[in-house]
């Protein structure tokens, strides 16, 4: 089918910049495309695919050897000098979420190897990246360590296979893209610092801009083919442009004191470690070199700080990235730009004014107090004050006040008893592809993990009547004697938290100490992998703020400006819990849940809590209640709703790491 045409992408100019960019100097290490779903992300990143310039290759050779400078370590290699040639276009890989290590990598081809005494590199999707474009949709959903293996292949421009006895080595260059939508979840820190660039993506807020993507959307779809041949002679144009640059780039001077430059504006955002600097160096090189100079300008710097820095000044998943331009301009020692004058069409304002905005939203350090406090903000013995927020739709005819969290701490692991089979993360013992080997199976599909000792057990009874007349008998294997690995690690669960938000667990201040446990739990779900949901019960009923999502921001967001106040509808909260983790044991059948209830225990509307506890008991839901009962008087109800749940039952204090290890002694005995 026809490709859309990068030049018909409308605005994105940030994004289409990136990739130009990288298009002409993939030593920048690739472009991560961050934003809502529907704005052109796949889109743009395919058409970029159509407008790079053909390759010549080496014919027969599975790695896409270049004729001129053919990979001396190719496993198809060493290729001559007259090897016939072939002229191809320029490779477009996709990485599914789904895909294993030997998919990416590439492996023996065990079966062949075991079966027919053939021993063959199989190539991984690598191999056929190279030279070409490599292009991760959702990259936020695939394994950490598949990640990891992705940017170190990218960075080396070299991918190494040391594994079932295979020890291969061949050229990895390609132009590296990732995607994503921030509500599934971000990347870990250090993933994001290992993509050169990152931008911010989002859809227009004029009426014009919009009018024209869906002009040119439906124009496209109506006749694919005219609407490309529209565009030959701008695609054209691109693509001769590309090359140009290309030319140019090793020409192009980047002077000492254009280096201190970009050192010092590095510097100036605390980035950590000094992949920025060099990062932001290759890309206002190569904007130079897009832009036809000869030496790299402090304009060449400004884009390049703009499209490198903002991911990497993250210091936790709660972090919006973004960068200050007035902080920029400061670093460079600049003035400050006119916006309409920016000489690469480029939105001056990137992240800044959604960063700006965020902070000016950010509820003020207050506290929750009781239900019959009043209207006002009042002094609180450590000198903050409390302020009255507007009632949620949870209990409206309750005065209600907003907590703000204290700082999180590290918590300790909470696991979901026995072993998953879940999606890969890092918080229940789970069967995965990767891990420690703790036992075999007769493969389904393609062996991909070879079992070497019950591969040759279960083929040993048979060896006698297999070998049976040969002079030298040896080992022989049949298709059915293959097994293999079967390896357990860890798996991300969803963790929903039911959160008591009622005049009960405000009355004596403690709602700061609640949301600053449950952040703390949120920042360890993020590093887990886990799927969050977030439930508030308070006044007459409960509600589902956040519905399971791999967004912890989101959740983070909402638990901020949860208000407190009203009874206490523990049943409703529970029964709310049951209802959700039914819809999503549909839909992510293998996804273990765990509910976290933060509680006192106390309810004061609705039926037994109990009754539903044992319902959620029976259908198999792991759950942990944290007792939130502070005072010199302990009524013991959060441990009687924990015992009706089948789960342990912690104090606030036994959630940080370096508490005593009677919690974990309690969850090990549940599980």
């Amino acid at each position: 089918m026809t490709t859309f045409p990068f030049s018909a992408v409308v605005e994105m100019d940030d994004l289409r910049l990136a990739l130009l960019l990288n298009a002409v100097a993939p030593a920048i290490g690739g472009v991560l495309v961050r934003g809502e779903k529907g704005t052109a992300k796949s889109t743009a990143v395919r058409a970029l695919a159509a407008v790079l310039p053909d390759i010549d290759a080496v014919a027969g050779c599975r790695f896409a050897c270049d004729p001129a400078g053919p990979d001396p370590n190719c496993p198809d290699g060493p290729h001559p000098r007259d090897a016939a040639t072939i002229t191809r276009a320029t490779p477009l890989v996709e990485l599914p979420v789904g895909s294993t290590e030997d998919r990416l990598t590439g492996s023996l081809d065990v079966e062949r190897a075991l079966t027919e005494g053939v021993s063959t590199f199989q190539p991984g999707l690598l191999a056929a990246a190279h030279r070409g474009l490599l292009y991760v949709d959702e990259v936020n959903l695939l394994h950490d360590h598949l990640v990891d293996l992705l940017l170190d292949a990218a960075a080396l421009g070299t991918n190494y296979v040391e594994r079932d006895g295979v020890s291969v080595r061949h050229a990895a260059r390609f132009l590296l893209v990732g995607t994503m939508n921030p509500e599934e979840g971000e990347l870990r820190p250090q993933l994001l610092d290992r993509f050169g660039l990152t931008v911010e993506v989002s859809a227009p807020r004029d009426p014009a801009p919009r009018a024209e993507v869906v002009r040119r959307r439906l124009a496209y779809d109506a006749d694919p083919d005219g609407f490309a041949a529209d565009y030959a002679c701008a695609e054209r144009e691109l693509a001769e442009s590309i090359m140009s640059a290309r030319a140019r780039l090793a020409n192009v001077k980047l002077a000492d004191d254009a280096l201190e430059r970009i050192a010092s504006v590095c510097a100036a955002f605390g980035v950590d470690g000094l992949r920025a600097d060099i990062v932001t160096a290759r890309t206002a090189v190569a904007h130079a070199a897009w832009r036809g100079g000869d030496n790299v300008e402090i304009e060449d710097i400004r884009v390049a700080a703009r499209l490198a820095l903002p991911h990497r000044r993250r210091r936790n998943p709660f972090d919006a990235p973004g960068l200050d331009e007035q902080q920029l301009d400061d670093a460079l020692g600049a003035p400050d730009d006119d916006p309409d004058d920016d000489p690469d069409g480029i939105d001056p304002d990137g992240g800044g004014a959604e960063d700006t905005a965020s902070e000016d939203a950010a509820p003020h350090n207050t506290d929750a107090r009781g239900p019959d406090s009043p209207a006002g903000g009042a002094d609180r013995a450590d000198g903050s004050t409390s302020a009255a927020a507007p009632s949620g739709p949870i209990g409206s005819a309750a005065p209600t006040r907003v907590a703000a969290p204290t700082d999180p701490f590290r918590i300790r692991r909470l696991e979901v008893p026995g072993v998953g089979r879940g999606a890969a993360g890092r918080r229940s013992r789970a069967e995965t592809d990767s891990g420690r080997t703790v036992g075999s199976r007769i493969p389904t599909g393609r062996l991909s993990q070879l079992h070497l000792v019950a591969t040759i057990s279960a083929a040993a009874p048979h060896q006698r009547a297999r070998t049976a007349g040969h002079p030298r008998p040896g080992l022989v294997l049949v298709r059915d004697d293959l097994r293999e690995a079967r390896r357990e690690g860890r798996e991300g669960n969803l963790v929903l938290f039911a959160v008591d938000a009622s005049g009960s667990m405000a009355a004596r201040a403690r709602m700061s100490a609640v949301k600053g446990a449950v952040l703390s739990l949120l920042l360890d779900a993020y590093q887990r992998r886990d799927k969050v949901g977030l439930i508030s019960f308070r006044g007459d009923s409960a509600e589902l703020l956040l519905p399971p999502t791999s967004s912890v921001e989101a959740a983070a967001a909402r638990l901020t400006v949860l208000p407190t106040g009203g009874r206490t509808p523990l049943t409703a909260g529970l029964l709310e819990a049951h209802s959700t983790l039914a819809r999503e044991r549909l839909r992510d059948p293998e996804r273990r849940p765990l509910l976290v209830v933060v509680t006192d225990g106390r309810h004061t509307a609705g039926g037994d809590p109990d009754r539903i506890a044992a319902l959620l008991r029976e259908t198999g839901v792991a759950a942990i209640v944290v007792d939130c009962e502070s005072g010199p008087v302990h009524l013991g109800l959060a441990a009687q709703l924990a015992a009706a749940l089948g789960g342990p039952c912690l104090q606030l204090g036994d959630l940080a790491a370096d508490s005593l290890a009677a919690s974990v002694r309690a969850i090990r005995e549940v599980a």
